[in-house]
């Protein structure tokens, strides 16, 4: 006869051992302001694209506009001797010019642009100007063009006088106040 036989002890399981946990820096996702000091950083620094990557977490700042351009100062220029000769001429002295407009005058008054826009003399590049210098306005008479917006707009002489001078060229952009015509008064 046999002996029953003795079932072998199961084996135990081993001890679970703690496992690793990963790092808390690649676990925890960046912070608000983690971005803000990147986006700081890039803003900085001259490239003009950035792209970061971290876990599951992925951004690019790119800058618009022209990529920066730096420039090298350039060298100080040597400086000159300038040698004066012994003995010189005296030079004439030149003529002044006899003002055509005083500025003080009380008797001249200035038509000025009461909008911006551009300035023309006459109605059409063929047709003679509206006025030119010597000649004699009335108040309402139209002394020029001024087209703003594609509008043509008259401007009328607010005084009679003689047209001293035209300050403004044909076909320029005028600005709000602008001196047109300096009008002697009488």
């Amino acid at each position: 006869m046999s002996t029953p036989r003795k079932k072998p002890a199961a084996a135990k399981p081993a001890p679970k051992k703690p496992q690793a946990t990963p790092k808390a820096s690649a676990a925890t996702p960046l912070g608000l302001e983690d971005i803000k000091a990147l986006i700081a950083l890039a803003g900085r620094e001259p490239f003009q694209e950035f792209e970061f990557e971290a876990g599951d977490i992925r951004f690019r700042i790119r800058k618009d506009g022209p990529p920066p351009v730096y420039q090298t100062p350039a060298p100080a220029p040597a400086p000159m001797l300038v040698v004066a000769p012994a003995q010189s001429a005296p030079a004439a002295p030149a003529a002044p010019a006899p003002p055509v407009v005083a500025a003080e005058d009380p008797a001249i008054h200035y038509v000025t642009s009461p909008i911006v826009g551009t300035f023309y003399r006459s109605s059409n590049p063929t047709a003679p100007p509206y006025v030119s210098s010597g000649d004699f306005v009335r108040p309402g008479q139209t002394l020029c063009i001024i087209e703003a917006m594609k509008l043509m707009n008259e401007i009328e002489s607010d005084v009679a006088g003689e047209v001293i001078k035209v300050l403004v060229e044909n076909g320029t952009p005028v600005e709000y106040g602008e001196r047109l015509y300096a009008v002697r008064i009488g």
